[in-house]
C-alpha cells in the first residue's frame, strides 16, 4: 500500500512540476525571485521535449506500481483522470518537439510580459 500511494504521490508532484512549467511564469508577477526555479524547470521540460528522453519520474513510478503489485494505472482517481494528462496515448516525438515549441513561446510571451511592463510604483 505504501509503495502504491508513493507512486501516486510522484503522478501528483508530476503534473504539478507540468502546471508549474507552463504557468509558472505568472507567478514572477509576483514573485520575481521565482525565476530561478521557473527557468531551469522550462529549460529541463525543453530539453526533455527535445531530446524524447523521459523524465526520470517515471521509472521511479512504474518501479513503486510493480513493488505494490500493481500493473499499469488502472483503478482509482489518479490512474484514470491525471495520468492521460500526463502520459497520453498519441505522444510521439514530433508531437513532444511541438510541445517544447509551445512551452518556449508560451513563456517567452509570459516573461516579455512580466518583465517589459511598466512597473505602477515608479508612476506614483
Amino acid at each position: 500500500m505504501l509503495f502504491a500511494l508513493g507512486a501516486d504521490f510522484l503522478v501528483l508532484v508530476h503534473l504539478c512540476f507540468i502546471i508549474f512549467v507552463i504557468l509558472g511564469g505568472f507567478m514572477l508577477l509576483k514573485w520575481r525571485w521565482l525565476i530561478f526555479m521557473h527557468l531551469p524547470a522550462l529549460i529541463w521540460a525543453v530539453l526533455l521535449e527535445f531530446q524524447g528522453w523521459l523524465c526520470p519520474l517515471t521509472p521511479v513510478e512504474q518501479a513503486l506500481r510493480q513493488m505494490a503489485g500493481q500493473q499499469g494505472y488502472e483503478g482509482g482517481f489518479i490512474q484514470h483522470y491525471i495520468l492521460p494528462i500526463i502520459y497520453p496515448p498519441a505522444l510521439q516525438q514530433d508531437i513532444q518537439f511541438i510541445l517544447g515549441v509551445l512551452l518556449i513561446l508560451i513563456n517567452v510571451i509570459i516573461y516579455l510580459w512580466v518583465f517589459l511592463k511598466p512597473d505602477r510604483k515608479s508612476h506614483l
